[in-house]
């Protein structure tokens, strides 16, 4: 196992961990999107809309990278670099006998529907899957209600393994969620 790669090219994306990104952007993206997110997401912490939020947040990303405790991407379109449109999160890296993460996404209201989220999880899954990270599955929760993220997910071949319910508060109430997995097609033994 090495060290995954901190930046990943697609056909009309770069995939870039925390330390190639500023605070500015993050901030900017998250500002841009706050409505589009409000339905998804978990209640945020009240200095994350701010730039000494997303600096202290960025910082964050950029040790668990390099600890490999965690893996965020930031999606920009390859014709515009600064311009953060998208991130795709490997969080809960476990190792041991289970080499497993937890999957998280989301892209710019803008750009929904336009397969560029689908090209940024094949790419960010392929490098969590292969000889430089090394990991058997990735798991990824959605909200029933959610039928874009389910279509995704089911296209890249996650399986639905169960129903969590009350798993999470997200816009006031404890929500039920789907539990999905991928399994690499590659199996080896940890290590």
């Amino acid at each position: 196992m090495t060290s995954p790669r901190e930046i990943i090219e697609t056909a009309r994306l770069s995939l870039v961990a925390s330390m190639h990104v500023t605070a500015f952007e993050t901030l900017d993206f998250y500002q841009r999107n706050r409505e589009h997110f409000a339905p998804w997401d978990p209640p945020i912490p009240p200095d994350f809309l701010s730039l000494v939020g997303q600096a202290r947040r960025v910082e964050l990303a950029c040790g668990d990278f390099h600890g490999q405790s965690a893996l965020r991407y930031w999606l920009t379109l390859r014709e515009a670099p600064r311009r953060i449109v998208g991130q795709v999160h490997f969080s809960q890296l476990a190792r041991g006998a289970f080499q497993n993460a937890m999957l998280g996404y989301s892209v710019d209201r803008a750009l929904q529907g336009t397969g560029v989220m689908s090209e940024a999880l094949r790419a960010g899954i392929d490098e969590v899957f292969s000889d430089r990270v090394r990991l058997h599955r990735v798991q990824a929760n959605v909200r029933p209600e959610n039928a874009r993220s389910i279509a995704l997910l089911e296209r890249l071949g996650f399986e639905r393994e169960g129903l969590s319910k009350r798993y999470l508060f997200i816009a006031g109430d404890w929500r039920d969620h789907y539990s999905y997995a991928l399994r690499n097609p590659v199996e080896r033994a940890p290590g």
